[in-house]
């Protein structure tokens, strides 16, 4: 059943409305008709296309300093004889405040929108620099076994190197494991920096055996994700093939 509009179907005003619905085009607007069809000019309400993160901001510039701190680090912990206990409380401040920044930059990332593949690819190198120059320091100085050393070198290494192996494909961010990996790595380390009595000695070697087991549990984590990405590249490139 059609239900007819008044004016009725002969009217000059049904004829225009068939007209412009024919082969579903329809109707100007009348504020466009004015303008031979020219789009409006969007409303106070329309979107506004979402501004780029800038490379230089707070949180990665924090990441840099960390890796800046690294060698003012390293120059604290070898000065004197490398036992000096006055210089020692000075490394361990130094680390200290370069393993915070790795904190703070990645709160402030996330809490502002600052995050960027540079970010995600920067963060965790600069706490393994951090992290391997102080394990090699102090095994140099003969307070850390050096298999301590090499399976967390061995590790860190490993993981970098993956990151640039799909890097072209995606960024492997820092996971929750890999941060509380990083944090009882530091934890235990600043205990070995500190100039603490013998009495203290196990439980920086105990603190060091967990980190050591979250370092190898992550490592394999980390493996496990770059060969489903890189499966997941190829099965789609052959898709696409097909």
């Amino acid at each position: 059943m059609l239900t007819c509009r008044p004016g009725g179907p002969g009217s000059a005003s049904s004829r225009g409305a068939v007209r412009g619905g024919e082969a579903g085009v329809s109707a100007p607007h009348p504020e466009v008709a004015g303008t031979g069809g020219a789009a409006a000019a969007p409303g106070p309400h329309a979107p506004a296309a979402a501004e780029p993160v800038p490379l230089w901001n707070i949180a990665n510039i924090l990441t840099m300093l960390r890796i800046a701190l690294v060698p003012v680090f390293l120059l604290a912990l070898f000065a004197g004889d490398g036992h000096d206990a006055a210089w020692r409380l000075t490394a361990t401040a130094v680390f200290a405040v370069a393993a915070i920044t790795d904190r703070i930059d990645g709160q402030l990332a996330r809490k502002h929108g600052l995050v960027t593949d540079f970010g995600k690819l920067a963060d965790p190198i600069a706490d393994k620099a951090l992290i391997g120059a102080a394990l090699v320091g102090l095994s140099l100085l003969g307070d850390l076994s050096w298999w301590v050393t090499g399976i967390i070198a061995a590790r860190e290494l490993g993981v970098t190197a993956l990151r640039f192996f799909v890097l072209r494909h995606a960024v492997i961010p820092a996971s929750r494991g890999g941060k509380a990996k990083t944090l009882f790595q530091s934890l235990a380390i600043v205990l070995y920096l500190l100039p603490l009595p013998a009495v203290a000695a196990p439980f920086a070697v105990a603190l060091m055996g967990l980190a050591v087991i979250l370092t190898v549990g992550t490592g394999i984590d980390y493996v496990v994700q770059a060969v489903r990405l890189r499966a997941g590249v190829h099965r789609v490139e052959h898709q696409h093939g097909e």
